[in-house]
């Protein structure tokens, strides 16, 4: 639990809004890797977030990579949260940690009823969804990360060459059965590369459960959010993210059922494609690429937590998950007529 005097101290001593207030929280979401908890000043409010006593090592290295990524987008028009203050002391509160403003505004995973209105009935207006969720990305990717102190945030130089090496040794150490599709895949990536490669920001974990948006229509988004996984690399990486589980026709029968979110009236993935690659700049044709590549990417990251699964039913069920995703990903690259 944190300790919300000392928080209210430290804060009063960097000369904080709300200064002598007392501080009202309400926790907000929390698991292995962060706790969020929205702070109340007065009528000041932020959100804070810190790694739980129990998270590894790492996370305080990763809490305040995230904190130089908001940070550095403070002045871009990508929707963000905004970067107060951040505190790498760890004596302050036990574990490094940040505040970041508070976002008016929805989350598509608290929606358990479905979208909210007008999104549920009015499909040209969920149609806005899902352009908003790729203008994110497309925005984000125009980012001058050298200008924003980030050169070393990353390992640009390589990306892609690294890829299939990386993946195959973490699969390697956490290896418990056979994933149909590895190998067929992982040497299609080998002997492909994308057409071209303009390094940026990316999020690398980017999706529909780590956005925000603004209330009421039309769609607009209001922050991206959750960069435990941001870097410097490939941001069409992060297209191909959003667009690997995207069907074409999201008006097919079952469209509703075979995603987390309900996709129907949404616009195709070519649709979506298409807006990221105007609003970016950046060309999309070597797509399959970056689709395969997530397909088997993803597949080798969520069969991590399928292998420490146990008794935890949510994690049984990336099961049959990965290797859906493996299967994806082999077929494309055996059917894909892109050649680089």
């Amino acid at each position: 639990m944190i300790d919300f005097d000392r928080l209210a101290a430290w804060m009063d001593d960097n000369a904080l809004p709300g200064k002598g207030e007392p501080i009202e929280h309400t926790f907000l979401s929390g698991g292995s890797q962060n706790e969020i908890y929205e702070i109340r000043r007065g009528n000041e409010r932020c959100v804070i977030r810190i790694p739980p006593p129990t998270a590894p090592a790492n996370r305080d290295e990763g809490i305040l990579r995230e904190w130089r990524i908001i940070e550095a987008l403070d002045g871009t028009d990508v929707p963000h949260t905004a970067a107060v203050a951040m505190c790498d002391d760890a004596s302050v509160l036990g574990r490094p940690f940040y505040l970041m403003g508070l976002v008016d505004g929805w989350s598509p995973m608290d929606q358990s009823e479905g979208w909210p209105a007008p999104f549920d009935t009015d499909l040209d207006a969920r149609a806005g969804l899902a352009y908003q969720l790729v203008e994110g990305i497309a925005l984000l990717s125009k980012v001058d990360w050298r200008a924003k102190g980030l050169d070393d945030l990353g390992r640009p130089d390589g990306f892609h060459e690294r890829q299939v090496d990386r993946w195959t040794a973490f699969l390697e150490r956490i290896k418990g059965r056979e994933l149909p599709g590895f190998d067929v895949a992982a040497a299609w990536l080998r002997a492909h590369r994308p057409l071209d490669y303009v390094p940026g920001i990316m999020h690398g974990d980017y999706q529909f459960a780590n956005v925000m948006y603004r209330h009421g229509a039309p769609a607009r988004l209001a922050a991206i959010v959750d960069w435990e996984m941001g870097t410097v690399g490939d941001p069409k990486l992060d297209l191909g993210w959003v667009v690997q589980g995207w069907p074409e026709d999201t008006d097919a029968p079952g469209v509703a059922a075979s995603s987390y979110v309900d996709l129907t009236g949404m616009p195709s993935r070519d649709q979506v494609v298409g807006h990221y690659a105007e609003v970016s700049g950046r060309q999309v044709e070597d797509i399959d690429y970056y689709v395969v590549l997530a397909k088997w990417k993803l597949a080798v990251v969520l069969e991590q937590g399928f292998q420490r699964a146990g008794d935890d039913e949510k994690l049984q069920a990336f099961g049959p998950i990965v290797l859906d995703l493996m299967k994806g990903a082999a077929e494309l690259a055996e059917t894909s007529d892109y050649r680089s």
